[in-house]
């Protein structure tokens, strides 16, 4: 790797922020409360695949200097819902949401992210692709701010979850962004230099993946020092 090969260096700071973090929601799993052993082992799930896919595109980056977009759809494919299915339970440690919700967060989740892949791919209307990504993410969004999620965390009188899920729905509404973003330069702005797209998403998920598992983590911390 050069020197001046930045996109290279974030690359390689993701993958091994991704590595840290997975190890740090591992051994946390034996720190928390039982209610907290799932959102938090799915946060570790999350960091896991994020290292994996990293590790794939990194070899890549370095033996070609391009990346192919299909190399960060596959790991969006399989973290993002598994984010969503995280905030789910990360409710559910108050009072539980009904199952429908769940289904309906996982769907919502696979659809926005395939459709997205398939308008940059050409394999879907770019315009018809872009749309449907973006109601994906606006439902996502309506269920947080306004769904039985955000009314069963308004109702639990816990400051420090309050606290945390305040950060969650910051991280989905602000760092997520970045997605429908990404889309619409691919898809309707001529696409980009390839090193500049993989800086950007490379930083960005040091919040979107690591930050919200550490979001997690705090109020799980927390509770668990309250019983003791």
């Amino acid at each position: 790797m050069a020197t001046t090969d930045v996109a290279g260096a974030t690359f390689s700071l993701a993958l091994f922020g991704m590595a840290a973090a997975t190890v740090l929601f591992l051994l946390a799993t034996g720190w928390v409360e039982k209610r907290w052993k799932l959102p938090v082992a799915l946060c570790a799930l999350v960091t896991l695949v994020g290292a994996l896919s990293y590790f794939d595109a990194r070899a890549v980056w370095l033996a070609t200097k391009d990346i192919p977009i299909v190399y960060q759809y596959v790991g969006w494919m399989v973290t993002i819902p598994l984010q969503v299915v995280a905030l789910y339970f990360f409710v559910a440690t108050v009072s539980p949401p009904s199952v429908a919700l769940f289904w309906r967060l996982l769907v919502v989740a696979a659809a926005t992210i395939l459709a997205r892949y398939m308008g940059d791919a050409g394999l879907m209307n770019p315009t018809l692709a872009f749309l449907i990504g973006i109601v994906g993410w606006l439902y996502i969004l309506g269920e947080c701010f306004f769904g039985q999620m955000a009314e069963i965390v308004a109702k639990s009188g816990d400051q420090r979850l309050q606290r945390s899920y305040f950060w969650l729905r910051l991280i989905v509404t602000v760092g997520w962004a970045i997605y429908p973003l990404g889309n619409f330069v691919m898809s309707f702005g001529g696409g980009a230099d390839a090193g500049g797209f993989a800086i950007a998403y490379n930083l960005a998920d040091f919040v979107n993946r690591i930050a919200f598992g550490l979001a997690f983590l705090a109020v799980a911390l927390r509770s668990e020092g309250e019983t003791r």
